[in-house]
């Protein structure tokens, strides 16, 4: 390590190099520049201070730049060694404003400059300004790369070809999806087993059982079979989500599922009665769900904690208790005799029942309402956001008025169309749910109020139609929302 004095500067370089830039000068050359520059202002530029990210590494995140990071800390270790840090441009530092203060200003702190050899700044107030504007420039330049760059992986969905890693089952060949054999046979075997009521994890310990292993190398677990088995690249189709919010947000309204060409693992018939099977799976076991036979107590798992929405856990002898109250995260203990608790649910359900109004939610539909309606309203927003991407191409000058108007008052139409169509279905739901409620109700209750009935079919009957139950020890309040199957 070279000694630092008041007659020796030190350098460290920091070199990024991205491939979203047409005009990029290569590592090298960075380099080079910097040794130049280095040696005409009087650094010293130690081979062991060159930090060199990998090519294409994004620089809108630093936390994800390893040599960053290592010029950082090297920057502001109790040893203070260097005294600046060259940079070719100061968009190699960062493309997000807010991360190049916060950075900057820790390393002023330790004495240490960024210099842009490319972009020099006079002294001064004035010369803070221009560098906050090269920031803002930066950072502008970097969203609207992002922008064009999504906006150009939407159109190629659009048009169905393939721009992310193959699925498995699939290797890419001309920009084609082509089945693997071994794989395909697989994914057959994946959706009949599911099909035939197998459930995730024996269908994930099967493939693990065989040796197969993921386009990754991993073991296969139950969230991989379950992406398999809504993934429409098996029946002839790709998805692609433009906004990506959540990377497995299966029914997102932004999604787009569109023809291609690449061949069908398996036929239509077989992937939707997967589908169906899976609502089924999804509707009986929701998340963190325990089954039912594995209970201490019928409850459990049905009353949540009014101050924290934390399950009650049944306790020992004959009491109930907020789960993050035992864990020390909810302040509120909910303690509760569970004698006094079954009671007060079983008193609610008969007052509700004869009441015949009550809060719901509308879950899921045996004829297919539910899923009619989840279907309309996907419609809709897939066709107002078509409308928004017509508007957004007229503007940019693709499409002539002519045209514009023509699709536009299409667009208009089967909005219209879909509207009134989602309002009628409603209308219809509305009128039958009091009956529907009522039946569900009462068919819990002949099991709940059941002297015989097991620990595992009485939480069944209250799950059935409960949705949320929440319990106030302080106002003594039990409260209700039920959920409604068409």
């Amino acid at each position: 390590m070279p000694d630092k004095n008041s007659d020796v500067r030190v350098a460290a370089a920091y070199i990024r190099v991205s491939t979203d830039d047409q005009l990029e000068y290569s590592p090298d050359s960075q380099l080079q520049i910097i040794r130049d520059y280095a040696a005409k202002n009087g650094y010293i530029l130690p081979e062991e201070y060159i930090f060199m990210e990998e090519e294409g590494r994004s620089g809108r995140r630093a936390d994800r730049r390893e040599k960053f990071q290592q010029v950082i800390a090297l920057a502001r270790s109790p040893e203070h060694p260097i005294d600046a840090i060259l940079l070719w441009k100061f968009s190699r530092f960062a493309r997000n404003q807010e991360e190049a203060i916060v950075y900057k200003s820790r390393l002023q702190k330790a004495g240490v400059n960024v210099i842009s050899i490319s972009e020099p700044l006079p002294d001064g107030p004035f010369g803070s300004l221009i560098e906050r504007i090269i920031e803002w420039e930066d950072e502008y330049y970097s969203i609207n790369l992002a922008q064009e760059v999504r906006r150009g992986m939407t159109e190629k969905a659009r048009r169905g070809q393939v721009q992310t890693t193959p699925a498995y089952g699939y290797r890419i060949e001309n920009n084609t999806l082509i089945p693997v054999p071994e794989e395909a046979t697989h994914i057959r075997e994946i959706f009949r087993r599911f099909a035939a009521g197998e459930g995730l994890f024996p269908i994930a310990k099967w493939m693990n059982s065989i040796g197969a292993k993921t386009h990754r190398g991993n073991k296969f677990e139950n969230r991989t079979i379950e992406y398999i088995l809504r993934n429409p690249v098996y029946i002839g189709k790709l998805r692609w989500t433009p906004s990506r919010r959540l990377r497995r947000d299966f029914d997102s309204p932004d999604a787009m599922i569109v023809d291609a060409s690449h061949e069908p693992l398996i036929d239509t018939a077989t992937w939707d009665a997967c589908q169906e099977q899976m609502r089924r799976v999804k509707e009986r076991w929701r998340y963190h769900g325990r089954p039912a036979g594995d209970r201490k107590h019928w409850l459990s798992g049905i009353v949540r904690c009014a101050s924290c929405g934390s399950t009650l856990i049944f306790a020992a002898p004959h009491y109930f208790k907020c789960n993050n109250y035992v864990r020390g995260s909810c302040r509120t203990s909910q303690h509760v005799d569970a004698e006094l608790l079954e009671k007060a649910l079983l008193q609610k359900l008969h007052y509700d029942l004869a009441a015949g109004s009550v809060d719901y939610e509308l879950i899921q539909a045996a004829d297919g309402t539910a899923d009619q309606l989840s279907a309309l309203r996907r419609q809709i927003t897939q066709t107002e956001k078509k409308k928004e991407r017509l508007r957004e191409a007229f503007l940019s000058g693709a499409d002539t008025v002519e045209e514009y108007k023509a699709m536009k008052d299409a667009l208009d139409a089967q909005l219209a169309e879909q509207r009134q169509h989602l309002a009628e279905l409603e209308s219809s739901t509305i009128q039958k749910t009091p009956q529907i409620m009522a039946e569900h109700l009462h068919n819990a209750l002949q099991t709940l109020d059941s002297p015989t009935a097991t620990v595992a079919e009485k939480h069944t009957a209250a799950d059935a139609v409960i949705s949320r139950c929440t319990w106030d020890k302080s106002t003594a309040t039990l409260s209700i929302t039920y959920r409604i199957i068409l």
